[in-house]
């Protein structure tokens, strides 16, 4: 019997306060209204900003919510309007829309776009004011307008990315935040040059997504930074030709890296979501050319460096989802993880059901995982 344009109840992953474990709920998905898409989610992954939002965002107003932004599904139904998608095609939901019509979406210079959640959203709350999904008669929030630690989500359809049918959705599912955030910031944001030397702090998901956008851009040498000496081995498969731990030295980790580079990298990307360490990372460029890339997520903090780390040529940038524009960027990298030109089940280190996401949530916490896949439903 279809559900088209019918309440949709199923299971959801609900986070009813900051810094509790996830409930697993019975929730309601209303029917797409006009320009929204309907979405069974196959599998979805658990990010660290799923973790920011629920243990390090002190704004309560982020909650009830359901979190989840890194997935791939299924179009169930579409609302009015829908034209580009229809029930069955295999899709990525976005946290960083592409309307194809603002003036951010006409530049090629970003990937901002007017007509995303944040626009009808409290940034605070990490989540747009509007929501599809009810549980025992409250409104929950769809984190980053997403949603998608359920078994059905509702998005706007300039939030959706349509991809290739034969792609395995429990894979390229992190595509749909990590490995783009990552690898853009090394390809696209950074703009690494052959030849050039690079160092990536922070060997999560996008920190080694990062280091395998400057291998793919031609980086000799690539060195991986992080306090955590297990993430070594993982580092070098995807391409990082060294490997520093700071808590093995005396001297600041930026006097580390100039000392092995003869003055600094050319290049760095900061993917912890740290302000100290965005501050290492600049300060570990070299002068005159050097850039330093903030890739990691953190709203309650202010960033500080002196004045004459940028007046001596270096610069500092900040990238969003790899600066990749939402249903074109993923199409294309979904495109090529099928032609084996990208990593993707490298990333997975474990998988799970969507009833276990808090171990998931722990694994992450405690750095046991690089990627834990949640199988939401079957295709």
């Amino acid at each position: 019997m279809s559900t088209a344009g019918k309440v949709i109840r199923c299971k959801a992953a609900v986070a009813w306060e900051s810094n509790k474990p996830l409930v697993m709920e019975d929730i309601e998905v209303a029917p797409p209204q006009a320009n929204e898409v309907r979405i069974k989610i196959v599998a979805t992954a658990v990010c660290h900003s799923d973790l920011y939002q629920l243990f390090e965002n002190k704004h309560e107003v982020g909650f009830p919510t359901v979190l989840g932004h890194e997935a791939a599904g299924i179009v169930e139904s579409v609302g009015p309007g829908v034209t580009e998608y229809r029930p069955g095609d295999h899709v990525i939901p976005l946290f960083i829309s592409q309307c194809r019509e603002c003036r951010f979406c006409k530049s090629p210079k970003t990937n901002q776009c007017d007509k995303g959640w944040a626009n009808a959203g409290r940034h605070n709350a990490m989540a747009p004011l509007e929501s599809r999904l009810t549980c025992k008669g409250k409104k929950v929030l769809q984190f980053l307008g997403t949603g998608t630690f359920s078994e059905y989500t509702v998005v706007n359809q300039v939030a959706v990315a349509k991809i290739d049918p034969a792609a395995p959705l429990d894979k390229v599912c992190l595509i749909g935040c990590g490995i783009c955030t990552g690898y853009g910031a090394a390809v696209n944001t950074a703009k690494v040059k052959p030849g050039s030397t690079c160092a990536v702090f922070g060997l999560g998901a996008v920190g080694l997504a990062a280091v395998m956008g400057c291998q793919a851009a031609g980086a000799k040498r690539i060195i991986a930074v992080d306090i955590n000496p297990e993430k070594a081995e993982k580092a070098k498969v995807f391409g990082a030709t060294d490997f520093v731990n700071p808590k093995d030295h005396s001297k600041p980790i930026s006097q580390v890296l100039s000392e092995m580079t003869d003055g600094g990298v050319d290049f760095s990307l900061e993917c912890v979501g740290n302000v100290g360490v965005m501050r290492s990372a600049l300060e570990s460029c070299v002068k005159g050319w050097g850039v330093s890339v903030i890739v990691g997520v953190n709203i309650m903090e202010e960033i500080s460096a002196r004045p004459l780390m940028l007046i001596a040529g270096r610069t500092w940038k900040g990238s969003l989802f790899g600066g990749f524009k939402g249903k074109d960027g993923v199409a294309k990298m979904v495109e090529a993880y099928m032609d084996k030109k990208l990593k993707v089940d490298e990333f997975i280190t474990h998988n799970m059901t969507l009833d276990q996401v808090n171990d998931a949530i722990e694994l992450m916490k405690e750095g046991k995982c690089i990627r834990t896949v949640l199988n939401v439903s079957p295709k």
